[in-house]
């Protein structure tokens, strides 16, 4: 690899092992280059024997921990990694796909052994860095950009069917509005895919159309859209689909606050619905749809390192609330 780099073995091995010596970017990219061209990939036992440590490091990119879901993830990831002696380190992307590049670069630098990534803002950048950082990486929940690998998660339109279907066939509901952000122009950063795929299963659930009250994916965007909504719109929906859970609650405040009864008026139901309490609004328990966060943790670690067994795909279950009448 050295002859066709046109460079040392000491620089190859510099490379490959992001240090000790400093490499310039010129002869970094010939290495690189070298790498591509003759197909090679670094022996991770044969690393191991050279440099024996019990502990090794998963780079973790997700949204914003303080999400009950992204929570719930990562305290999965962190508890099931520990059992298999490896260290996480967390990087907070705020949907910023930005600050994705530069956490993913900075995990490179510090010579994490695979990288995770829950609702990717820019996966190919990040797929590109690290397929010349040589770090396996693994996809979670959603991506941003396409990517030649499968996504680990729940299907979210079979989703957002699946709690649709629960209003018409349980409780006769058709007359349902969408809650949330499914167009560019609305969502910048957020879940925006997600959401899309949950519309998307809400309307074949049905059978046609399911209008939208577009937002953005905060809840006081939600909180907003829906209150105007309620006051200026020639008719009441008897129920809400809300595309994600942090703006679950700020709907049901709207609806409230517009002087309407939960579940009496309008049903309101969502996605993974995480905490009894529903923050703070006792007297409500969320009807909504659950990702197996614990298997989907269990399946992204295995494929990082290295299990060959085809992705299964992970299908949704319907939590039963209060919120929906039942």
């Amino acid at each position: 690899m050295a002859s066709h780099a046109g460079t040392s073995t000491a620089v190859v091995s510099y490379v490959l092992n992001n240090g000790p010596r400093p490499v310039s970017e010129v002869l970094r990219a010939k290495v690189i280059n070298a790498i591509d061209e003759l197909g090679y990939r670094p022996d991770g036992r044969a690393r191991a024997l050279r440099r024996p440590r019990r502990w090794r490091q998963i780079g973790l990119l997700v949204p914003d921990v303080t999400l009950p879901l992204f929570g719930q993830f990562v305290e999965q990831i962190e508890v099931q990694a520990r059992a298999r002696e490896h260290l996480i380190l967390i990087g907070n992307t705020g949907y910023d796909p930005e600050r994705e590049i530069e956490f993913a670069a900075a995990f490179a630098e510090v010579g994490v052994d695979g990288l995770l990534v829950i609702g990717a803002a820019n996966a190919p950048q990040t797929a590109k860095l690290c397929r010349q950082e040589r770090i396996p990486v693994v996809w979670m929940h959603s991506v941003r950009g396409d990517v030649p690998a499968d996504i680990v998660g729940v299907d979210h339109s079979h989703a957002g069917e699946l709690i649709t279907r629960h209003l018409i066939e349980g409780h006769g509901c058709r007359d349902i509005v969408f809650v949330g952000g499914i167009a560019e122009a609305d969502v910048r950063l957020g879940d925006r895919e997600a959401v899309q795929q949950r519309h998307a299963g809400a309307q074949v659930a049905v059978g046609g159309r399911v209008p939208v009250i577009r937002t953005d994916l905060t809840p006081a965007a939600a909180y907003a859209a829906v209150g105007d909504f309620l006051r200026h719109s020639a008719r009441r929906p008897k129920a809400f689909v809300v595309g994600t859970y942090g703006q679950t609650a700020a709907t049901i405040r709207a609806v409230l606050d517009a002087g309407l009864e939960i579940p009496a008026d309008i049903r309101v139901v969502g996605f993974d619905g995480t905490v009894n309490d529903f923050r703070g609004y006792g007297q409500f328990r969320l009807t909504a749809a659950q990702q197996p966060v614990g298997t989907i943790a269990c399946q992204a670690l295995s494929r990082l390192m290295g299990d060959p067994q085809p992705l299964e795909v992970l299908e949704p279950t319907l939590q039963i609330g209060n919120s929906c009448g039942c």
